[in-house]
């Protein structure tokens, strides 16, 4: 695997995610943000950020596998929440759940989540983008 996980001593560790990835692959594979859309082009979950969320990752790993990778090669999450509130964790950390069951990984790389105004269209509350790393 082309990417290791750490939580360095004197930094907090956070269950959602890890605070440093380490690449030594040589294929960097940017993947644009992926909103709630199903592959029919359908928003997927409408109004419920917990099934966009779990969406967001599915599509992810539709895309790393297209290049021959999954979310173990993921460096770098950036989540975009439409008016992100602390209470809305819950819901966020469900759908990544939901992602992880059914994908039968758990995406821990490093990730920032920014709170947003609004996203491509109105239906969509939240939007994922991740950097890969592949050998």
């Amino acid at each position: 695997m082309a990417i290791t996980l750490v939580n360095p001593e004197g930094l907090p560790t956070v269950d959602a995610y890890r605070q440093v990835a380490v690449a030594s692959g040589s294929r960097t594979v940017f993947i644009a943000g992926q909103v709630a859309w199903g592959s029919d082009g359908a928003t997927v979950g409408v109004g419920d950020l917990a099934a966009q969320v779990e969406q967001c990752y599915l599509n992810i790993a539709t895309a790393l596998a297209a290049v021959g990778g999954t979310l173990h090669d993921v460096a770098k999450l950036t989540v975009y929440v439409v008016d992100w509130t602390p209470d809305q964790m819950p819901l966020l950390m469900d759908g990544v759940s939901r992602a992880a069951e059914r994908l039968g990984v758990v995406p821990v790389p490093p990730a920032t989540l920014i709170g947003v105004a609004a996203l491509d269209v109105p239906e969509h509350l939240v939007e994922v983008e991740a950097t890969a790393v592949l050998d």
